[in-house]
């Protein structure tokens, strides 16, 4: 007889894979996402980078991203602020993808816009918001700042 009590059974979190890319098609990419989508919160940040590129982001760690056709290699980037992320674009549509936080985020982790999920009806979707304005030093609207490299501060 086991000592287990029902509580402490947990039920296994569902997952899924969901298609992504731009809108042209230049980039493709599969996300696995744990729990699957009709469960996952997606966050609605109102940071000044999330406000401008629309982003409602998921968090799959990278191994849980495959991109197709070498696609990552083909996105363009941009970064503000810490530099310490790539935020992601198709260069030829212009559609956002999400960010990739490289070394910033341990696991290695990519947040990637809903948006980008292939049939996504996002009025189906749970979202979670964060205020990002406040929370994300340094805390502020950083849009119309721009890095001086030669002086290595913001302008």
């Amino acid at each position: 007889m086991s000592d287990t009590k029902d509580e402490d059974i947990k039920e296994p979190k569902s997952s899924g894979t969901y298609e992504c890319g731009c809108h042209c098609g230049y980039i493709k990419f599969a996300v696995t996402l744990s729990p699957a989508l009709p469960e996952y919160q997606v966050v609605q940040c109102n940071c000044s980078a999330c406000t401008r590129f629309g982003y409602m982001l998921i968090y799959p760690a990278a191994t849980n991203v495959k991109w197709h056709n070498d696609s990552r290699s083909r996105c363009a980037a941009y970064q503000f602020n810490t530099k310490e992320k790539d935020q992601l674009f198709c260069p030829k549509c212009g559609t956002s993808l999400g960010i990739d936080f490289r070394d910033f985020m341990k696991p290695h982790t990519y947040a990637i816009s809903a948006r980008t999920i292939y049939g996504v009806n996002l009025d189906e979707l749970k979202y979670k918001k964060l205020d990002g304005v406040n929370l994300v030093k340094p805390a502020g609207d950083l849009s119309g700042h721009y890095w001086d490299e030669e002086k290595g501060e913001m302008k």
